[in-house]
């Protein structure tokens, strides 16, 4: 299959469209808001390696919520099956900054994917050492290049996230957090400001179609098994309450940013990486959204 032809022909079919699609970007986040919503790119990585990318797949991005995927597998990795003592598994149905569902659940996230379940997966790397160092470490190993974080981002996100503020304060009162709460924001307002390219993405993501191997060095990051339940987590709850929609027309593991960046999974054929900052009602990528299901229409790929 000729990925690279297919790449091409999707974004001569959207590109056009940037103008007019409507969408828009993260105005909530300051940073974010001053971002062009007329960029789109695309990339992916096979599982032996090959790769293919057209448009703006070199521009870095603040990858945003995808980083939730990178910190859950070094949570994984430190505790094994420990880290779902007060975690959930369940898709939410709801904003993924709710308070409501947080609130009636006492305190427990619904899932690692949603702000809450993020703040508290952050919480158990703040633990184990210096999380944000681990995390930036991990990532650049998985991509083979330096990713660093947004310094502008971070302090964007600090100084506006009073949602956050509020979902940590509340799960440190239900005693879901060890750590003190600041310290727990601040890394995760650090990891939703890491900076990379749609080509660093989809390199990065590559153990998840690989069965957990590292997609340079081959060596295992996680197990089989392991690698399993994190796609199905993204494909059940990555893309906030927009994952039923997801899974119907795209039937892909994914996990959204609100930076405008999807990256998405095809076990045992590759990892692809879209982004284009205008975001949909839900907060997922206008035309990222629309780029998958042009890609699974052109090469049939679906888990189902």
């Amino acid at each position: 299959m000729d990925f690279q032809l297919i790449l091409d022909e999707i974004n001569a079919e959207l590109r056009p469209q940037l103008a007019t699609a409507g969408g828009k970007v993260a105005s909530y986040i300051p940073a974010l808001a001053r971002v062009s919503p007329l960029q789109f790119g695309i990339a992916l990585r096979t599982c032996g390696g090959k790769t293919a990318a057209a448009g703006d797949s070199a521009t870095p991005f603040s990858i945003q919520s995808m980083s939730k995927v990178f910190s859950l597998t070094l949570a994984i990795r430190a505790l094994g099956e420990a880290m779902w003592d007060r975690i959930g598994r369940e898709p939410s149905g709801s904003p993924f900054n709710s308070l409501v569902q947080l609130e009636s659940e006492r305190g427990i996230p619904r899932n690692p994917f949603i702000n809450a379940g993020a703040i508290a997966v952050a919480d158990r790397l703040v633990s184990q050492g210096d999380a944000k160092a681990e995390l930036l470490a991990l990532l650049s190993r998985l991509c083979g290049e330096a990713v660093h974080i947004d310094a502008e981002v971070a302090r964007s996100e600090a100084d506006t996230g009073f949602r956050n503020t509020a979902l940590a304060n509340f799960m440190k009162g239900f005693g879901t957090l060890d750590n003190d709460a600041a310290t727990v924001l601040d890394v995760y307002f650090n990891q939703c400001a890491i900076a990379m390219t749609c080509e660093q993405v989809a390199c990065a993501a590559g153990f998840l179609c690989r069965d957990g191997r590292h997609p340079l060095a081959g060596t295992p990051v996680l197990s089989a098994a392991q690698t399993r339940r994190v796609n199905a987590l993204m494909l059940t709850c990555g893309t906030y309450d927009a994952a039923g929609e997801f899974a119907f027309r795209i039937g892909l593991p994914c996990k959204s940013g609100v930076g405008g960046g999807i990256v998405a999974v095809v076990p045992d054929q590759l990892s692809l990486c879209v982004w284009s900052p205008a975001l949909d009602p839900t907060g997922n990528s206008l035309l990222g959204r629309r780029a998958l299901e042009l890609f699974v229409a052109k090469t049939g790929l679906s888990v189902f």
